[in-house]
């Protein structure tokens, strides 16, 4: 589902670029972008789809959320730049945002696949983390729209071969694919691939890792709001603070500017 999805959208997106003005990419920019497919895809994205097969949602988001914590480390190791009091701030703000939106987690007590799936996790978002730095550094093409269109289909390209390898397709059943996994699956293509992620790659260009990376945070709103709006979830009083930290917290590490370096 992972490696069609993103192949998909990659294609139709290069496809894009390619009637537009963009050049054909090198050898070497092909694999530059196969490198961030596997660090961002394969690894952080792969990661969360193989793990929610047991890992209760509620603690995958809460995982997912120390991306931002992940970046800001990793990018000082890599720039020496030392994150300001704010930033610092923001992200212990965040995240504890998204713990109290979170709130208690299923029980999990009994599920003998929950400490393997959440150590997988956390390795996606060290890997998203850094893949997204990795991705800063380095260009694979003049067009950051076909840079993501690369990175896709390598992502895609590297999700089914481990598809393969790991004999899923033998587990296809087409009759048993409902048209609600249809629309789900043509929603990631368009909205979660074409759409999300090209604004993601093209973001790490224009602004700080910490900045970038909140989306982790926000993340966890957008679907409270979308339960509230199209499932009937109810939003309590908890789940309102929550989303005010969060959006603090957000404020907060965006209004501050570039890290400083070390002395």
């Amino acid at each position: 589902m992972a490696g069609t999805r993103w192949i998909i959208a990659g294609l139709i997106l290069y496809a894009l670029t390619r009637w537009g003005s963009a050049l054909a990419p090198t050898s070497l920019q092909w694999k530059r972008a196969f490198v961030i497919g596997g660090f961002l895809l394969l690894g952080g994205n792969g990661a969360v789809v193989w793990a929610e097969q047991w890992v209760p949602s509620g603690l995958t988001s809460l995982l997912i959320a120390t991306v931002p914590l992940w970046m800001v480390f990793l990018n000082s190791l890599h720039n020496r730049a030392r994150p300001s009091i704010g930033v610092i701030v923001g992200l212990i703000l965040g995240f504890a945002g998204v713990t109290l939106l979170i709130g208690s987690i299923e029980n999990v007590g009994e599920n003998s696949m929950i400490i393997p799936g959440t150590t997988i996790v956390m390795l996606g978002a060290f890997l998203w983390a850094t893949g997204s730095l990795y991705s800063r550094s380095t260009e694979t093409s003049s067009s950051h729209l076909q840079a993501a269109a690369m990175q896709m289909i390598a992502g895609g390209i590297l999700f089914l071969s481990a598809s393969l390898i790991t004999g899923e397709w033998t587990r296809v059943m087409l009759d048993q694919v409902s048209p609600r996994s249809i629309l789900s699956w043509l929603y990631l293509i368009v909205f979660g691939s074409i759409v999300a992620f090209s604004s993601y790659i093209w973001l790490l260009k224009q602004t700080t890792p910490a900045q970038v990376s909140t989306h982790a945070y926000i993340n966890p709103i957008v679907a409270m709001i979308l339960g509230w709006a199209l499932a009937d979830e109810a939003l309590t009083s908890r789940n309102i603070l929550a989303a005010i930290i969060i959006i603090i917290s957000v404020a907060i590490i965006t209004a501050y500017p570039e890290e400083r370096k070390h002395t």
